[in-house]
């Protein structure tokens, strides 16, 4: 079976225990994404599916796993995602009260993949699950910034790939400098 890992943030340049079986390639579904979600573990303020959003690029990989399960708990393992929030890991074919996107089933069908997961934790600011901030609110957060949690939100925004433009990552540059790194590049052969 031909799995595939749909991403478009940190997964791209640090996919820890998920275990791919090609590269990082362009052309994956295009999803709305924003820096909406306060990370649980680190400063960083996440790009997550957000459905008020723009559509945006994102990338795909194959995955190393034998089944729809094997793919899910896996890229579980490396969000770090709780098995009490399954709805929190998205897949075609759907499991555990995840919801199939439409736009990534189109996408799967006109390339013939069979199977595919990704991320799909919700928007989060102030702890509050499901709390979309504005993009005034997400600045002054990151602004805010202890000097060491700063420097790592900042390589989170700018370690994204530069075209996955939206209306938070524009305020973001144009208020903290925070523009894309030049050497910033997505993995493309493993």
């Amino acid at each position: 079976m031909n799995i595939v890992c749909i991403a478009w943030g940190s997964l791209l340049w640090k996919p820890g225990p998920l275990k791919l079986a090609s590269g990082w390639h362009p052309g994956g579904p295009r999803l709305p994404l924003e820096f909406a979600r306060d990370s649980d573990d680190s400063a960083e303020v996440a790009l997550v599916l957000c459905e008020r959003a723009p559509l945006m690029p994102t990338y795909w990989a194959y995955l190393a796993a034998d089944s729809i399960e094997a793919a899910r708990a896996m890229l579980a393992a490396r969000e770090k995602i709780t098995p009490a929030r399954p709805d929190w890991i998205g897949s075609i074919p759907s499991r555990e009260g995840a919801v199939e996107d439409a736009r990534v089933r189109a996408w799967m069908r006109e390339r013939g993949i069979a199977a595919a997961v990704w991320t799909a934790v919700p928007a989060k600011f102030d702890g509050r699950e499901g709390r979309l901030a504005t993009a005034g609110q997400i600045v002054a957060r990151l602004d805010a910034l202890a000097p060491e949690q700063r420097a790592q939100a900042e390589e989170y925004v700018r370690r994204t790939p530069a075209h996955i433009d939206t209306p938070y990552r524009r305020l973001i540059e144009q208020r903290l400098g925070w523009t894309a790194r030049r050497d910033a590049h997505v993995t493309r052969t493993q």
